[in-house]
């Protein structure tokens, strides 16, 4: 079995949705297609067939939250001794050695990433690169419109 890596932020936001899709959202489609079939013949009713694709939807939600978590390697980054190195989790500011502009990163589980909220996946190129890093180290990372530069400014451990 392989072991995939989440934030322990990323595992709470994973509970937080199981929790709501078991106890809010399931109870609810069971609740419409209840309703949907008091309405008599099932073969020319669109609402009980919608309800059931969403119910359709919910089960495979489901089953996909439980079988990420149950192969889950949580990582609690503000436990980890580094020794100031990117790793899993961190947090890291970088500067474009080409345009100066200022970016900050938290290197995340795939499930997790949010480039507009600053979460890459550890498998970007852009991780990649930055994984094993420390503070003042270039990095070049290889992107479809070339070859960009980027030098780390600074790493922490905070959990986002």
């Amino acid at each position: 079995m392989i072991r995939v890596p989440l934030t322990k932020r990323g595992e709470t936001l994973l509970r937080d949705e199981l929790t709501d899709l078991k106890s809010t959202q399931r109870p609810a489609v069971i609740q419409a297609i209840a309703e949907a079939r008091e309405h008599g013949d099932l073969k020319e009713n669109a609402e009980y067939h919608a309800a059931r694709e969403q119910q359709g939807f919910i089960e495979a939600r489901i089953k996909d939250i439980e079988a990420k978590l149950s192969n889950a390697q949580v990582i609690d980054v503000t436990a980890l001794d580094a020794k100031g190195k990117v790793v899993f989790g961190s947090t890291v500011k970088l500067v474009d050695l080409e345009t100066d502009a200022e970016l900050s990163y938290q290197i995340v589980g795939d499930d997790e990433a949010d480039l507009k909220a600053g979460r890459i996946s550890f498998g970007s190129p852009v991780a990649k690169a930055l994984i094993g890093k420390s503070e003042g180290d270039e990095v070049a990372v290889t992107v479809p419109g070339g070859v960009k530069e980027y030098e780390i400014l600074s790493v922490s451990y905070d959990a986002a």
